[in-house]
């Protein structure tokens, strides 16, 4: 029961806690607390470069806690364009008595490659910078989710090639530049490998293929899966050159293909057209895809052109 001589908080009539049912910050629980969420403060003096770190800092860097952390080796931690850029936000946000933020890569004492966030300020006294201090984190997970996410955006998931979407891409650039040359592939027999021994089969079968197919495609060259047994090859190269390539492409996926001591044998028909300068994509794609059906008609395992005009 509050007496009279209790104080009481005008705002709301009513008397504080007493002190020790008031809520108390214990720095070692807070570290605890960091280190779990996989990240620590820290701080380094100036212009000693004295650094002083909570648990979670080592941790991210994999070196024993308690250690004194030596600036120059943590430096080396750092892969060598992040360490570039962090050394200059540094030197600036100093220059600047200001702060920063950056995403770096680190590969840690144990060698394990990292992603960690620093953010940065700086402390002035008198108008000069004495410390510079923050908190890191390590964010590996989003950082590879992003870069996955990134990655499916323009491969195929299945073979590791080019998807549609990246070849699509490349056919508006060859047929605005004109010259290049667009390769339309399509197995055959694979039908017959999906039928017999399941998807699973099959699937060993397309990643077998799409890695024959950038195996021998030359460099520049987008080698794409479009979908189910379709792929596509688009070059610079001159078309005497991708007719070559095209016998070669049949040979080599015409050889056995082995998993898991089974031996599959598929082929390949390929339909090939020139980019006419300024030529609509859509075109483009219909010319080899007429080559493509061509080829079919003329037996399989084979390649044909699209004729001029």
């Amino acid at each position: 029961m509050r007496t009279s001589s209790d104080p009481v908080d005008a705002r709301s009539g009513t008397a504080p806690p007493p002190e020790t049912d008031r809520p108390r910050h214990d720095p070692a629980v807070l570290d605890a607390a960091f280190a779990a969420a996989r990240m620590g403060v820290w701080e380094c003096s100036l212009p000693d470069e004295v650094l002083t770190w909570t648990d979670g800092v080592f941790d991210l860097f994999d070196i024993p806690r308690g250690t004194t952390p030596d600036r120059a080796l943590i430096l080396d931690c750092y892969e060598p364009d992040t360490r570039l850029r962090l050394t200059d936000l540094r030197a600036e946000a100093i220059r600047t008595l200001s702060g920063f933020e950056l995403d770096a890569r680190v590969v840690t004492a144990l060698g394990t490659r990292r992603w960690i966030r620093i953010t940065a300020s700086v402390e002035a006294r008198d108008g000069v910078a004495f410390r510079i201090f923050g908190v890191k984190r390590d964010i590996t997970t989003e950082r590879d989710l992003l870069e996955r996410t990134l990655y499916l955006a323009t491969h195929d998931e299945l073979t590791g090639l080019k998807n549609r979407t990246a070849f699509n891409r490349a056919m508006e650039d060859a047929a605005f530049a004109g010259g290049a040359t667009l390769m339309l592939l399509d197995l055959d027999g694979f039908k017959g490998v999906n039928d017999r021994f399941g998807h699973s089969a099959g699937d060993d079968v397309l990643r077998a293929v799409a890695t024959r197919l950038a195996s021998v495609s030359p460099g520049g060259s987008v080698v794409a899966r479009l979908g189910g047994d379709e792929f596509a090859v688009v070059s610079d190269r001159p078309s005497a050159e991708v007719e070559r390539l095209a016998t070669t492409i049949v040979e080599i996926v015409g050889d056995p293909i082995v998993v898991e001591a089974r031996e599959f044998l598929v082929g390949v028909s390929i339909g090939i057209a020139t980019a006419r300068k300024g030529e609509h994509p859509t075109d483009l794609y219909r010319r080899a895809d007429a080559a493509l059906y061509r080829a079919k008609h003329d037996g399989r395992n084979t390649h044909r052109v699209c004729e001029a005009g």
